[in-house]
């Protein structure tokens, strides 16, 4: 049942909100699971990033696994849990590779300052924080270079793209590149 909540509202909010949840109980307090979370850059592109059930049956082995994804600090510490996932149950599905290939693009935002990045079949938006980490010069070249491709939405804080990404394979890598076109 658990698991079925978290295809709901999303990965990363669903952890967050039962390890407040855990917290709480272990510490004899009612969980105050009405209280906004700061759970970092929120990646939605449009992709299935599961642990299926046909590959990870066990519930509590799936969650414990997502828990583990979640909270990865550096892309040498995923590398590291999809090499022992592969040893412990085969190779990764599809939805899965998508789960850590998103977990590792979120990796590379949070410290860019990047509060969500969304991107669809037909391109998307990258939203700021208050005070982005990003090289502003690059972000500014790029849309008067581009400007039918790249667009900047002053009030939303928000960078706008359009690009074919319709296929879902690719989107993940193409999205990559775009974050990387803003730094350095």
């Amino acid at each position: 049942e658990q698991s079925g909540q978290i295809h709901e509202i999303g990965f990363t909010l669903y952890m967050d909100l039962l390890e407040r949840a855990v917290q709480a109980l272990k510490a004899g307090r009612t969980p105050e699971l009405d209280r906004p979370l700061d759970h970092g850059a929120e990646i939605d592109l449009g992709l299935p990033a599961i642990l299926p059930t046909d590959y990870l049956p066990d519930v509590h082995t799936r969650l414990v696994t997502y828990k583990r994804i979640a909270s990865a600090e550096s892309h040498a510490e995923l590398k590291d849990l999809q090499v022992e996932m592969i040893d412990r149950f085969g190779l990764l599905p599809e939805p899965t590779k998508n789960l850590f290939a998103i977990t590792a693009l979120k990796l590379k935002v949070q410290p860019l300052g990047i509060k969500k990045l969304e991107a669809g079949p037909k391109g998307g938006r990258i939203v700021f924080g208050d005070s982005p980490n990003i090289n502003h010069m690059k972000l500014i070249q790029l849309v008067q270079s581009r400007p039918k491709d790249y667009k900047l939405d002053q009030a939303a804080g928000a960078l706008k793209f359009v690009r074919d990404m319709s296929e879902p394979e690719k989107r993940i890598a193409q999205v990559g590149t775009i974050v990387a076109q803003l730094t350095g």
